[in-house]
């Protein structure tokens, strides 16, 4: 039937959204070296509203070890200074007058175990929005009406095949990113 097949679309592609959205927090998850998204989460007030740091400075990675972020107007150092702190990545910024520094230190392996469970976390949240997407899907296709109970049962079992190999996809990002974390 086009209404299950249309459920079933709308379920893989929110798992797909699930999937990416726990990418891109494990991105932000550092693992002992220097990369520019690791302030992708940082805003800053610019004329009065937050704006994404990127949009205000440009953030570059001169050796495996140093950020640098040149912002595109001077005046915007100490705000910029000011939201780095406040992030709290554990980032100790040095300003210079025309750009700021922040040295990326190695990491201890108390701190490697300390982003490991920040990865289960997020790994956690990306299965439990598989599994909502799961619910909600079966939740729809069980309010379909005219739809034999078979067709029904079908649909289910493919949602949960597709949720199967979406929560073993997270695994798989989780297995990397341990690997990327643990790598002394």
């Amino acid at each position: 039937m086009e209404e299950i097949e249309i459920y079933l679309d709308t379920a893989k592609e929110m798992m797909e959204n699930a999937i990416k959205h726990t990418n891109e927090e494990f991105v932000k998850i550092r693992a002992g070296k220097a990369m520019p998204n690791m302030l992708d989460g940082i805003e800053v007030e610019y004329y009065g509203s937050m704006t994404p740091l990127n949009q205000v400075a440009g953030v570059t990675t001169p050796d495996a070890r140093t950020l640098s972020v040149k912002p595109w107007e001077k005046t915007m150092l100490q705000e910029i200074e000011r939201a780095i702190i406040n992030g709290n990545l554990g980032f100790n910024p040095q300003n210079d007058g025309e750009q700021i520094r922040i040295n990326i230190p190695p990491l201890t392996e108390e701190r490697r175990l300390q982003l490991m469970k920040q990865v289960k976390a997020e790994a956690e949240k990306g299965k439990v929005s598989v599994r909502n997407a799961r619910k909600d899907t079966n939740d729809s296709l069980k309010k379909l009406d005219g739809v034999s109970e078979d067709l029904i049962k079908d649909a289910e079992e493919e949602v949960q095949k597709l949720t199967d190999s979406f929560v073993k996809k997270i695994d798989s990002l989780v297995d990397a990113k341990e690997k990327d974390i643990m790598t002394v």
